[in-house]
C-alpha cells in the first residue's frame, strides 16, 4: 500500500470550476431498536454472506434473529444502551469539512453515509449527483480495510453509478472522476498518534502505581474469520497496525498483546487471542494492571464500549486485584482530523486538475493501491 502522504501536496490552483464531494462512509448504528432487524439484514447481506453461504430468502429471518439478540444485549443486559457512533461520526464530518474548506472553499463538501442505517450510502450518493458534484472521493473512515469494510463503500457507490449511467449511455456519466482512500492501518502518522495517546494515558493513569513491567497492554482490533471464501479479511491490516504500535512501545512496556474483538458465528473460527485470552496471558506473566486501547476503530461504538466492558467484568470476577482501564478511540480529536484531511488533500487536488474521463473508464480512477 502506498503512503497516503507520498503524493505531492503543493497547492495548485485548478483552472476549472468543478466541485468534489467527499463521502465519509462507515457502518453506522441504529438509533431505534425498531430498526435492528433491518440493520442486521443488511449486515448479513454485505458481511456475513461473504464467509457463511446465506440464501437470499434467509436474510429477513437472520435479521430478526440477530435483532432479538441485540435487543437483549443492548436493552436488558446493558440497560437501554444507545451507541454514540453516529453522533461522533457527524462531529468528524464537520471537523474534516471545516479543515478542507480552509483550503478549497465551498468547492469541496463533506457528506456522510452509512452501510446499514440512514443516511444510507446509496441515497447520499444519489443526492450528491442531484446536487451536481462532478467528482467523488470515497473515504471509508475505517482503519482496517478488507472485503468486508472499505469494499462495501465501493460496492454501494457502484450500484448507484450503474443505475444512473448505463454503459450504453456514456453521456449520462454521473461523475468525471471517482477516487478512493483505502485503509490507513499502516500509515505512520496514525500509528504515531496511537503511540502518543497510549503513552500519555499510561503516564496519567497507571505509571505512578506500577513498574512498567507490571502493566499489561491489550491493543484491540476487530477480529475476522480464518476462512472467507478466498476473500481477505481485515486481520492482515489489523496485525500490521498492532505490529507498528508494539514496535514503538514494547521496549518500555514489555507486556503487550493484540486482542481481537470477535463475534461468535457457528462453524466459524475467528482470530486469536480474543480480549479475555490476551488479558489473561498478560496477567499470568505478572501484569497487575491491564489497559485496553482501541486501534482498529476511530469512532466509539458498541464494540469498543460494550465488548471491552464485558471482558473487563469477566476478568474482574477471576482476577479482582488487577486494575483495569479502558481508553477511548480518537473520535473527533483535532490531531486525527488534521491527519485525515492531509490524506484527502492530494486526491482532491488530482480530481480538480484532472481531465474528464469516459464512462467506460470510471473504474480505472479508483485509487485502490
Amino acid at each position: 500500500m502506498m503512503n497516503h502522504q507520498s503524493q505531492a501536496t503543493i497547492s495548485v490552483t485548478p483552472q476549472n470550476k468543478d466541485r468534489v464531494a467527499v463521502l465519509l462512509a462507515g457502518y453506522g448504528e441504529v438509533q431505534s431498536y425498531r430498526d435492528l432487524s433491518r440493520y442486521n439484514q443488511a449486515a448479513s447481506k454485505y458481511i456475513a454472506a461473504q464467509f457463511v453461504p446465506i440464501p437470499d430468502w434467509l436474510y429477513p429471518l437472520a435479521g430478526k434473529i440477530l435483532a432479538l439478540q441485540d435487543l437483549y444485549n443492548f436493552g436488558v443486559k446493558h440497560h437501554q444502551f444507545h451507541s454514540p457512533e453516529n453522533e461522533i461520526f457527524e462531529k468528524q464530518r464537520l471537523g474534516i469539512e471545516a479543515l478542507l474548506q480552509e483550503r478549497w472553499g465551498d468547492r469541496v463538501q463533506v457528506f456522510k453515509g452509512f452501510y446499514f442505517c440512514p443516511p444510507f450510502v446509496q441515497q447520499v450518493v444519489s443526492d450528491i449527483i442531484q446536487q451536481g458534484f462532478e467528482n467523488l472521493l470515497i473515504y471509508p473512515l475505517l482503519v482496517v480495510a478488507s472485503a468486508f469494510t472499505g469494499a462495501i463503500a465501493i460496492e454501494q457507490v457502484n450500484e448507484v453509478i450503474a443505475a444512473k449511467a448505463p454503459l450504453n449511455h456514456p453521456q449520462r456519466a454521473p461523475f468525471k472522476s471517482v477516487r478512493y482512500i483505502p485503509s490507513f492501518a499502516t500509515e505512520p502518522t496514525y500509528i504515531d498518534l496511537m503511540v502518543r495517546q497510549l503513552k500519555e494515558a499510561l503516564t496519567k493513569s497507571l505509571a505512578s502505581g506500577f513498574f512498567e513491567s507490571q502493566i499489561g497492554i491489550v491493543l484491540t482490533v476487530h477480529g475476522g474469520p480464518d476462512k472467507a471464501q478466498g476473500l481477505l479479511t481485515g486481520t492482515i491490516d489489523g496485525q500490521a497496525l498492532y505490529d507498528g504500535v508494539r514496535s514503538q512501545v514494547q521496549q518500555q512496556y514489555p507486556l503487550i498483546s493484540i486482542g481481537w474483538v470477535n463475534h461468535d458465528i457457528p462453524f466459524t473460527k475467528w482470530s486469536q487471542p480474543d480480549l479475555k485470552q490476551a488479558a489473561k496471558s498478560l496477567i499470568n506473566a505478572g501484569a497487575q494492571a491491564i489497559l485496553f486501547k482501541p486501534l482498529g476503530w476511530v469512532t466509539e461504538n458498541f464494540e469498543t464500549l460494550l465488548d471491552v466492558e464485558d471482558a473487563i467484568q469477566a476478568l474482574r470476577r477471576q482476577y479482582p486485584k488487577v486494575t483495569y482501564v479502558r481508553l477511548e478511540c480518537v473520535n473527533d480529536d483535532p490531531d486525527f482530523l488534521k491527519i485525515a484531511v492531509a490524506w484527502a488533500n492530494p486526491q482532491i487536488e488530482s480530481m480538480l486538475t484532472a481531465q474528464p474521463i469516459l464512462m467506460g473508464a470510471i473504474g480505472s480512477t479508483l485509487d485502490d493501491r
